[in-house]
């Protein structure tokens, strides 16, 4: 109970002002402020390391040689290279990721264990998609594919187009929010008993618990969000774009 009481009161409602009450305006404001440190922390790790990279000539060969391969690897699964595209699949994939493992921070929580933050992320992905793909091949070309192979296909094409929101947002969230269950459960169990903190403790168990259920599982949840965004991308743009590059 006092944890529900907790979530409750975290909630904002920015338009009580107004007499409005209703659920579905009201703000979850430890997201807002998890977020908010996140872009802080990630502003301030993304400064430091450009500084690095003009004074630190090692640091500059490994950023290139990293940026080489990754950019490699996108020729290959895409065909092609474009920088937008390589910019904003890494922008969601660092931003996930300090969501993610924000939750080393005492009294924090991974933004990404809302389901509203995942929608908007997949909402940008998704319409990040779907404009490269009017570039690439056109108006006509981005709807000829919704009546194909036959126009009768039409509504099914269209569900199966946007489900990819879905399956974006949900997959991030449910495993970000089941390992945030998880490692919550671990902590209420071992603080009941004293004997089983002092053991958790050290014995390393404690530390396996938030490597694993914290930094390991939210590296391979950003990591899978940023491909599937970037394997959609190519797929919207590889079937009229050749050879063209940065």
């Amino acid at each position: 109970m006092e944890a529900f009481e907790g979530v409750k009161s975290s909630l904002w409602n920015p338009f009580g002002w107004f007499g409005i009450d209703n659920s579905l305006l009201k703000i979850n404001g430890s997201t807002i402020i998890n977020t908010w440190i996140v872009l802080f922390l990630l502003s301030a790790f993304l400064l430091f390391c450009r500084l690095l990279f003009f004074k630190q000539p090692i640091v500059r060969y490994l950023v290139t040689q990293g940026v080489t391969n990754f950019m490699e690897m996108v020729v290959h699964n895409m065909g092609t290279f474009i920088y937008a595209h390589f910019l904003m699949v890494i922008s969601l994939f660092l931003f996930i990721l300090a969501c993610n493992w924000i939750i080393i921070l005492p009294w924090t929580k991974e933004p990404t264990s809302d389901i509203n933050t995942t929608i908007a992320l997949a909402l940008i992905a998704f319409f990040y998609k779907e404009v490269a793909s009017i570039k690439a091949r056109g108006w006509w070309g981005y709807f000829k594919e919704f009546l194909e192979p036959f126009f009768i296909m039409f509504p099914v094409n269209v569900i199966g187009h946007f489900s990819k929101i879905i399956s974006l947002a949900f997959r991030l969230f449910g495993n970000i929010f089941g390992s945030s269950i998880i490692m919550d459960l671990y902590t209420h169990v071992i603080s009941m008993v004293w004997v089983a903190e002092l053991v958790g403790l050290f014995s390393g168990l404690n530390f396996l618990i938030v490597i694993f259920f914290g930094l390991f599982e939210g590296l391979i949840q950003a990591f899978v969000f940023a491909m599937l965004t970037l394997t959609y991308i190519s797929l919207a743009i590889q079937k009229d774009v050749h050879g063209e590059g940065i």
